[in-house]
């Protein structure tokens, strides 16, 4: 398989709107190949157009934008789609199905041994025994590690993760923040959406805050944080704001 580009995704000056209204105005962001990259922002920043643009689920209005060296809206970049994994924030799974024929349904997809794939989503997910019971006696947080190990089973290049902890209990947040922390140790490129500031402090190495639809900072945690004097990545994502608004 070729060698991806340092750069993932790249993204310049891309807008779009959507029923009238600019939902993204100024969006840009530079994923690098090996980091946890967080996109933050409060809800209404653009985070999930952003988001489906980049997978080519939704066309821009304008700007540049390259994803695993192509571009999402041009003809042939589907075939890069088997290199990603996606979680949506609302992702959930059939509650009348088991876990491990949620597996078996998504190997068929992929195109992957069943066996193998079982063995990665036990591995991912962690939940042992429980893939053997239906969805519908699952918790919110096993059936969000469930959807997390269905869309990195088959080992894509660059995961994209919207929301992947909204709504969970500190537990289960811990435990997906740790699947990340481990997959991401192994290889993988993470691009996750959060609002939660405190959050990407812990598991990003590499942050783009957006508002308004406008990118207003990008770089390493430590970068941002230093650029705006801020000692946390809340505190600076506040004065970001602020600075933009004047």
């Amino acid at each position: 398989m070729p060698r991806l580009p340092v750069k993932v995704v790249e993204a310049r000056g891309v807008r779009k709107r959507i029923k009238g209204r600019e939902v993204l105005r100024d969006f840009s962001i530079s994923v690098e190949r090996g980091s946890v990259h967080v996109l933050a922002g409060p809800n209404g920043a653009g985070k999930t157009t952003a988001i489906r643009i980049m997978l080519g689920l939704v066309r821009r209005d304008a700007g540049e934008l390259l994803v695993l060296g192509g571009d999402p809206a041009e003809e042939g970049w589907e075939a890069k789609k088997g290199l990603i994994g996606y979680l949506p924030e609302e992702a959930q799974p059939y509650e009348r199905l088991t876990g491990e024929e949620h597996v078996r349904l998504f190997a068929s997809i992929y195109g992957r041994d069943e066996g193998e794939m079982l063995e990665r989503a036990r591995e991912i997910s962690g939940l042992g025994e429980a893939l053997r019971a239906r969805a519908a006696t699952y918790s919110k947080g096993m059936k969000r590690r469930l959807m997390l190990a269905l869309a990195l089973m088959h080992g894509p290049e660059l995961a994209v993760l919207d929301e992947p902890t909204g709504g969970l209990d500190v537990v289960s947040a811990f435990r997906v923040r740790e699947i990340i922390k481990r997959m991401s140790a192994a290889g993988t490129t993470f691009l996750i959406t959060t609002h939660d500031l405190r959050e990407a402090q812990q598991i990003a190495s590499r942050v783009t805050f957006i508002s308004g639809g406008v990118t207003i900072a990008e770089g390493s945690v430590e970068e941002v944080t230093r650029a705006f004097g801020a000692s946390s990545l809340e505190e600076a994502y506040v004065r970001a704001v602020g600075f933009e608004e004047r």
